[in-house]
């Protein structure tokens, strides 16, 4: 793909993006999500092109940004851990009355 047809392709996904935030459909969450795995995915082929300082910051960009998501992700798990274990409280009450 040469830099004629990035940009366009870029420009495309920007557009889209406006008119889905004009008429209500939000992405951001996605995106968000995404982000992190782009920046580690430029920061390895920035590796392979020996681009090393570059490829090594965009790839600790990117693992930071994405341990901030596994956050929210691992708050959800352990509140669900949280209620099974209430749960499971409740159940062995009942078992010895």
């Amino acid at each position: 793909m040469n830099g004629k047809n990035a940009l366009g392709a870029i420009l495309v996904v920007i557009g889209a993006l406006m008119i889905m935030n004009f008429i209500g459909l939000h992405l951001g969450w996605i995106i968000s999500l995404l982000m992190p795995f782009i920046l580690i995915g430029l920061g390895a082929i920035g590796l392979r092109n020996n681009s090393k300082v570059i490829g090594g910051i965009l790839i600790i960009v990117g693992a930071i940004m994405l341990l901030g998501q596994m956050g929210k992700i691992i708050g959800l798990l352990i509140a669900i851990g949280v209620i099974v274990w209430g749960v499971s409280l409740f159940k062995n009450r009942h078992k010895r009355v």
